[in-house]
């Protein structure tokens, strides 16, 4: 590619590859774990986020930041957690334009059925690093994140 293409910049490019093939290789590690869940990555991923609130909701919009997926996607995801009966959608008491999600008692029970049968699959996922590379790697993305962010935020300025 680097004859190919001389002016691209190879080193940033090989690191976009190499995050999207990450991120493809958990979600095909980790779809047959939530399926026989009986739940999706996302599904789990918004049920952590409500028991982990102060009061057990949290509009859609934030759980569309938080989890990393549009705001149709996240219309998909509730919907199918609502009729599930995980969560609950109600209009705020404050703003009638928008809704709260709340988690249920099912929703509750849900996660506490999944957190013990994730425990091996979480480790199995990263056994080949060592506790400081995990550690690195952390550091690493979350620093990549906020250039990401940063280099979003530039780019709209000037355009």
């Amino acid at each position: 590619m680097a004859r190919a293409l001389p002016d691209m910049p190879m080193p940033p490019t090989v690191m976009v590859r190499l995050i999207r093939i990450s991120a493809f290789g958990l979600g095909n590690f980790f779809e047959p774990v939530f399926r026989a869940l009986e739940t999706s990555e996302n599904e789990f991923h918004v049920m952590c986020l409500l028991v982990a609130s102060e009061h057990g909701r949290a509009a859609p919009s934030e759980l569309s930041e938080l989890v990393g997926t549009s705001r149709a996607n996240m219309t998909r995801i509730l919907d199918s957690m609502l009729a599930s009966g995980w969560v609950s959608r109600s209009v705020d008491a404050r703003d009638g334009r928008r809704h709260v999600i709340c988690i249920t008692p099912a929703g509750r029970a849900k996660v506490q059925e999944v957190v013990p049968r994730m425990i091996e699959p979480l480790n199995r996922a990263f056994s080949g690093l060592s506790a400081s590379e995990l550690a690195t790697l952390d550091r690493l993305l979350r620093k990549a994140i906020v250039s990401f962010d940063q280099g979003a935020r530039a780019m709209s300025a000037a355009a």
